[in-house]
C-alpha cells in the first residue's frame, strides 16, 4: 500500500500543489509554519476521511479559496495497493454559508466509509503527546481512528452507536425535562428499546477495543523500552465505564483505580452485551435526572503505566511523548500483521529525541515500505540517510526538491 502522489488544491496554506513519491523515505524540510505539518495532515485525511485538529472541516479550506467562482478545496491522490492502481479524492465545496464532503474512488462517488482503510497511515504529531496527558476523548480518538482503517464491521458499529446514542440522549434530556417517572412502565419500555440498540453496538465497540489494546500492549512495550534505553516498562490498560464480564465489581473497580493489574482476557460479545444492559437498568433514574447516557464506549479510557506509575500524573514530557510514540510505533506492526503496512506521517519527530532515542527510531523505518518525515534541521538526518530519501524544501507552501 503505497501513496505515489499527491493533489492539493485550497488546502491550508497549499494553493495548488502536485507531487510524486518515487522513493520509499521522503524527507521535508522547512521553518515553522511553512505547510510541512500541512501536508502530512492532507495524506491522513485522504486516510481516513476525516480533517486533523480542525473543529470544522471548512477550517482546512485556504483562505484563497474565495476568490473562485465556486470556492473548493480538493485532496486527490494515487495508491497502488495489491498490484492495483486507486485514485483516490476528497472535495469539500461551499454551498451557501456550509461545505459540503465528497468523498470518490477511481472517479466514482462513494461514502467515506468506502474510503478508510484504502490508504492505510499512522500520523505522530508534537501535539500526539495528548494521548497520555489528554483528556480521555483524545485516547477514545485515537482507538476510533485506528481501528476504524482496520476494521470495517467497527466502522460501521461505531457510527451506528453515534446515531443510538444521539436519539437516546434526546429521550433522556426530554424526559428530565418532563420530571418522567423512571419506573413509570412506558418511560421504562422507551428506554428499553433504546437500551437494546444501544448494546448491541456498544458491545461490538468494547470488545474491539480490548483486543486491539492487547495486540498493541506488548508491542508498545518493547518500543517503549528500546526508546527508554531498557530503564522502563510500559503498560497500557483499557478502562471501559462499566464492567464487561471477566472480572468481579470490586476487582473492576481497582483496575479502574489504578490499585491492581487485571490479567489479559478476551471478551465474550454476548457477555458484554448482557452487561452492559444491566447497568443500564440499574442506574436508569440516575441518567434521567443527567439527561444524558453516563455509561458506555463513549466514556471509556485508556491509561498508560511505565513502572507501574500513571504517565498522565507522574510522567515527565519526554516520558509521555516516548510512551505516545512508542504506541503509534506498534499500531504500524499492528496493521502490518493485519495484512497491509501502513505509511508512516512523521511530524519534526527528531527535535525531541536524544541520539539514542533517534537511532532507535531510524532503524524502525526499514520495516514501513514507505514513511514520509518532516524536520526544520537537516541536520537532524545523516548524510546516509538523506541520500536514501528523497529531500524536498517546503517555504510558504511551495515544496522544492533538493535533489
Amino acid at each position: 500500500m503505497l501513496l505515489s502522489r499527491l493533489t492539493l488544491h485550497q488546502f491550508r496554506n497549499y494553493q495548488h500543489l502536485e507531487l510524486s513519491f518515487d522513493t520509499p523515505l521522503t524527507l521535508l524540510q522547512g521553518q515553522n509554519a511553512q505547510g510541512k505539518t500541512n501536508l502530512l495532515e492532507a495524506i491522513f485525511m485522504l486516510a481516513t476521511s476525516k480533517a486533523v485538529h480542525a473543529g470544522q472541516e471548512r477550517e482546512i479550506v485556504g483562505w484563497r479559496a474565495d476568490e473562485e467562482p465556486i470556492p473548493y478545496c480538493r485532496i486527490a491522490g494515487g495508491v497502488h495497493q495489491d498490484g492495483r492502481q486507486l485514485e483516490l479524492e476528497v472535495l469539500l465545496t461551499q454551498r451557501g454559508d456550509v461545505y459540503t464532503k465528497q468523498v470518490k474512488i477511481n472517479g466514482t462517488a462513494r461514502r467515506a466509509l468506502d474510503l478508510v482503510g484504502l490508504l492505510r497511515a499512522v500520523l505522530f504529531l508534537p501535539a500526539d503527546i495528548q494521548l497520555v496527558d489528554g483528556g480521555p476523548g483524545e485516547r477514545r480518538h485515537y482507538l476510533d481512528v485506528a481501528l476504524c482503517q482496520l476494521d470495517r464491521g467497527y466502522c460501521r458499529a461505531l457510527a451506528a452507536f453515534q446515531q443510538v446514542l444521539q436519539q437516546r440522549n434526546s429521550l433522556l434530556k426530554r424526559l428530565r425535562e418532563q420530571a418522567a417517572n423512571p419506573a413509570a412502565p412506558a418511560v421504562d419500555a422507551q428506554l428499553a428499546f433504546w437500551d437494546e440498540k444501544l448494546a448491541q453496538h456498544g458491545a461490538a465497540i468494547v470488545v474491539r477495543r480490548q483486543a486491539f489494546l492487547q495486540e498493541l500492549a506488548p508491542l508498545a512495550a518493547e518500543r517503549h523500552r528500546e526508546l527508554s534505553g531498557q530503564r522502563e516498562a510500559l503498560s497500557l490498560h483499557y478502562l471501559p465505564s462499566f464492567n464487561p464480564g471477566g472480572l468481579s465489581d470490586a476487582e473492576f473497580e481497582r483496575a479502574r483505580d489504578g490499585l491492581w493489574l487485571p490479567p489479559p482476557c478476551a471478551l465474550d460479545p454476548a457477555g458484554v452485551n448482557a452487561a452492559y444492559l444491566r447497568k443500564l437498568a440499574s442506574r436508569r433514574s440516575r441518567e434521567v435526572a443527567a439527561g444524558v447516557t453516563l455509561y458506555g464506549p463513549q466514556r471509556d479510557d485508556l491509561r498508560f503505566e511505565a513502572n507501574g506509575r500513571d504517565l498522565r500524573t507522574y510522567g515527565s514530557r519526554g516520558q509521555q511523548r516516548s510512551a505516545a510514540l512508542a504506541l503509534k510505533l506498534a499500531e504500524v506492526q499492528v496493521m502490518a500483521a493485519a495484512g497491509s503496512a501502513p505509511l508512516l506521517l512523521l511530524d519534526d519527530v527528531m527535535s525531541e529525541l536524544d541520539a539514542a532515542r533517534r537511532s532507535t527510531l531510524l532503524a524502525v523505518l526499514d520495516d514501513v515500505p514507505q514513511a514520509i518525515l518532516t524536520t526544520t534541521d537537516w541536520e537532524d538526518f545523516s548524510p546516509t540517510f538523506r541520500a536514501r530519501a528523497h529531500c524536498f524544501h517546503v517555504a510558504s507552501g511551495i515544496v522544492t526538491s533538493t535533489r
